[in-house]
Order: C-alpha cells, then sequence, then structure tokens
C-alpha cells in the first residue's frame, strides 16, 4: 500500500471529498484505512464495565485505500509517490511533486 499508519492524507473521492486527517489504523489485507475525522458512523453502545454509560457514539470506519491521497505539506494538496532507493540500499517514498523524501 502506498499509505502507513501516522500519514497525513487528503480524500479525494466520495462524501468527505477534500478532507485532510492522519492515518490511524491501516489494513493492507483488505486495502483499507481509517482516517482521523472521516467516514464518520453512528455506532449503537450499550454500557459495559469499562464504558458506564451506553448510547450513540460516532467513530471513523475504514475506507478504502484508492480513495486517499498522500498530502504534501510543501504543494498543499495530495501528491503520487514513486518508490526510490537511496545510496546507502534503503527503499524511501518520495512525493513526485516536490521530489520530498516522506520516510
Amino acid at each position: 500500500m502506498h499509505v502507513k499508519k501516522d500519514d497525513t492524507v487528503v480524500v479525494i473521492s466520495g462524501k468527505d471529498k477534500g478532507k485532510v486527517g492522519k492515518v490511524l489504523q491501516a489494513f493492507p489485507k483488505e486495502e483499507r484505512v481509517i482516517v482521523e475525522g472521516v467516514n464518520m458512523v453512528k455506532k449503537h453502545q450499550k454500557p459495559t464495565p469499562n464504558m458506564q454509560q451506553g448510547g450513540i457514539i460516532e467513530k471513523e470506519a475504514p475506507i478504502h485505500v484508492s480513495n486517499v491521497m498522500i498530502y504534501d505539506s510543501k504543494a498543499k494538496s495530495g501528491t503520487r509517490i514513486r518508490h526510490k532507493v537511496l545510496d546507502n540500499g534503503k527503499k524511501v517514498r518520495v512525493s513526485v511533486k516536490t521530489g520530498e523524501v516522506l520516510d
């Protein structure tokens, strides 16, 4: 996958198009990510010993990784990435727009 946990991404399609958020979790096998403040759903929660009060809570639901793009802070927009091998043999992700190393 082109995104990892703690990356800043921008949503490029769907009801939350244009929102910028941090990746909280990544699920590579399902090709989905959970982005902070994006794709909020209401969940009816019963009271439990951990959570004394039940009710309706809002939480983030996973979205497909094809609907997000890495956010480039220099360009202030989404960017594609390419992989590059450095001289020391380390493989890094590089922004296509600015050429900045992301890892």
